[in-house]
């Protein structure tokens, strides 16, 4: 089960939004058919070779969950992380999901762990970009 392919579903307020954050903040491509408006039905991005992000607008998020409410975008209950090579990657990461629309919620800066950011997308959902200490 280690090797199964994983997907990350995320609520979504807006599919353009969401598609235009994640493709230029992220460098993410999506992928499948467009739908009715012309984007991938569902929003999809392929991260690597073993993950795939799903983006779920927040209606329909609710409805595959069943029962449970959808949290509020403030809710952090998920940190999600991407590696990069040095201070300067995660600086130029922060940046543009900065230009995308992003709030920064940790400045870069360097930690005991290695040198890191965070910021919140359009929604609210927490992204850490984290370059090796050293």
């Amino acid at each position: 089960m280690t090797d199964a392919p994983v997907t990350l579903a995320l609520p979504i307020a807006e599919r353009a939004a969401a598609l235009a954050f994640y493709r230029d903040a992220l460098g993410l491509e999506p992928f499948g058919e467009p739908g009715s408006d012309g984007i991938p039905e569902p929003l999809r991005f392929a991260v690597n070779d073993g993950l795939t992000l799903m983006l779920i607008p927040t209606r329909g998020f609710g409805w595959v969950i069943g029962e449970r409410e959808v949290a509020e975008p403030w809710a952090c209950e998920c940190l999600l992380s991407l590696d990069a090579a040095d201070a300067g990657a995660v600086d130029a990461a922060v940046a543009r999901a900065v230009a995308a629309g992003a709030e920064i919620v940790v400045e870069p800066a360097a930690r005991p762990w290695g040198y890191t950011g965070t910021f919140a997308d359009l929604d609210g959902h927490l992204w850490s970009v984290v370059a090796p200490a050293g």
